[in-house]
């Protein structure tokens, strides 16, 4: 069983327990629908793929679910600007892994490991930093890998190469779902920590000359007036 089907499993498994809610309700899945997608994309992994002429196949797994939760989050997505900032992180992504393709041979067996695993770890590291949300890195870190594909199908057709385009299969399920889990504990783990700097930041407030750290055990106003009897 390869990586990607490892982690569907690890993820499926953590739903069941009542792990990472937090993560779901952001987002905006519940624990059914994580469970019927992660459910569609391993099962859909396992089916050939469909061939859809001129050398272009497409995954069901690896390719038509991801991209139809994709769609599903971009409509959930909260605010428009959010939206935008997916389909740019998703191009960018996709810029990057097309292009760190460039610099690998194009037999497999040349590598010591699989080149797809490391597409899904710099999908994931970007959608993270250029994403920001949880949605918008998951969809930027799916999505990169799918346009990197596309990307190299028209760049083989505009050199008359021949298309062998197999979109989300032969191990590109893998950087599918290693690249959207990894944007995702970026941004829950990452962002958690710098949302608590934040709200610690808030907390402290300089009334005149003296520093007043404001506690939720007294009201703010009664800090103040002890600021304003000292001096």
């Amino acid at each position: 069983m390869s990586i990607g089907m490892i982690l569907l499993v690890v993820v499926a498994v953590l739903i069941l327990f009542g792990i990472g809610q937090r993560v779901l309700d952001r987002l905006r899945l519940t624990d059914r629908q994580a469970l019927v997608f992660i459910a569609l994309i391993f099962v859909g992994g396992w089916l050939p793929s469909v061939p859809l002429g001129g050398g272009v196949s497409v995954n069901i797994g690896g390719a038509l679910i991801p991209f139809g939760l994709c769609v599903y989050l971009m409509i959930r997505a909260g605010t428009a600007k959010e939206r935008i900032r997916a389909v740019i992180a998703s191009l960018l992504s996709g810029a990057a892994v097309f292009l760190a393709g460039r610099w690998f041979p194009n037999e497999p067996e040349m590598m010591p490991f699989d080149v797809n695993y490391l597409y899904g770890l710099l999908a994931g590291v970007i959608a993270y930093l250029l994403g920001r949300s949880r949605i918008s890195s998951f969809i930027a870190g799916v999505m990169g890998v799918l346009l990197a594909d596309g990307a190299q199908a028209v760049v083989n057709a505009v050199r008359g190469l021949p298309v062998t385009l197999d979109l989300g299969g032969g191990g590109a399920l893998d950087a599918v779902v290693l690249s959207g889990f990894l944007a995702v504990i970026l941004s829950e783990v990452v962002g958690e920590m710098l949302e608590r700097a934040a709200g610690a930041k808030k907390n402290v407030r300089v009334d005149g000359r003296e520093a007043v750290l404001v506690t939720d055990d007294k009201p703010a106003g009664e800090e103040e007036k002890k600021g304003e009897r000292q001096e």
